[in-house]
């Protein structure tokens, strides 16, 4: 059985072209699903067996699961793997199950994003400065890289897969590659332009076309983990809230625009999301903006300040 899971597993690389990141997550979530089918069954599955596998055994997996305080999104992620699987082994394998389509995945609640103050992206430029003040190109670094997630609502991913050549001219537009391999153009503000050439103007680096934009201090491209520690270094330095987080930027950028009246779709086209409800989430953060100036301005409200 292993050597089918990881027939699929290439599979899903060579062919879907997933990234090995989710290809990752696909084998970890099989393989809890193959050692829970182990316990339950008393013996590891075969790939015989796998047309055989009932609703009770899925239903006692996603129990386990429960029990093991998983979360619900964790747990529909696991769920969805195993069905990529299962469609996989139907398609080239022949081998149907139609017990794990009468499984539901669970109900992930959604939560409202939260955005940063402006003037605290405003205050990150001198905590960079103060942080780095020994590395002036660190510091030029972290401002360009805050500066394009707040101005164009990048992705983390997004930006530190950016190359030279990118961003070389000064182009009014980005075209980013998205999740799913989703191509969108994005605007590029003077703003992010001017960040970005003051870093690379400092940067000790070769700046060869392809050669990737954001660089570790050993010349390495820049790791996800690396721009966390960038702000985490300078939430720490400035006491901002634990949600503070590259990804905050980019919901930063977003509640900006919707509360300057850009419309949904417009909206879903720049962050690039699949689909429609998740941009719809940004409007349930204004909304609670706008409950709160409503709950101060009112007439009939009882804390009225305005």
């Amino acid at each position: 059985m292993q050597d089918i899971i990881d027939e699929f597993i290439e599979y899903l690389t060579a062919t879907k072209n997933y990234s090995a990141h989710t290809a990752i997550a696909y084998r970890t979530d099989i393989a809890d699903f193959m050692e829970f089918m182990t316990r339950f069954s008393g013996a590891a599955p075969a790939l015989g067996d796998i047309a055989t596998i009932d609703t009770i055994a899925f239903r006692s997996w996603l129990a386990d699961r429960q029990r093991r305080e998983l979360s619900f999104k964790s747990t529909a992620r696991a769920l969805s793997s195993v069905r990529g699987l299962f469609k996989y082994l139907a398609k080239y394998h022949g081998i149907k199950n139609d017990a794990i389509d009468l499984i539901s995945s669970p109900k992930i609640p959604k939560k409202l994003s939260k955005a940063i103050e402006p003037s605290d992206v405003d205050d990150m430029h001198g905590a960079i400065n103060a942080i780095d003040e020994n590395e002036p190109w660190v510091a030029a670094r972290d401002w360009a890289l805050v500066t394009l997630l707040f101005g164009c609502g990048l992705r983390i991913s997004e930006a530190l897969s950016l190359k030279n050549c990118d961003i070389a001219g000064a182009p009014e537009s980005l075209r980013i590659m998205g999740k799913g391999s989703k191509e969108r153009i994005v605007p590029v503000l003077p703003a992010v332009h001017r960040a970005i050439e003051k870093y690379i103007a400092v940067c000790p680096f070769g700046n060869a076309p392809t050669d990737p934009l954001f660089r570790s201090v050993r010349g390495l491209p820049m790791s996800a983990r690396m721009a966390e520690k960038v702000i985490e270094k300078v939430r720490a330095f400035l006491q901002l809230p634990d949600y503070v987080t590259p990804h905050a930027l980019r919901h930063t950028f977003a509640t900006a625009l919707l509360s300057d009246g850009a419309d949904l779709r417009s909206l879903q086209e720049l962050l690039g999301h699949s689909s429609l409800s998740t941009t719809q989430l940004y409007t349930k953060v204004n909304m609670s903006e706008i409950m709160n100036i409503y709950e101060k301005c009112h007439p009939l409200s009882d804390d009225t300040e305005c």
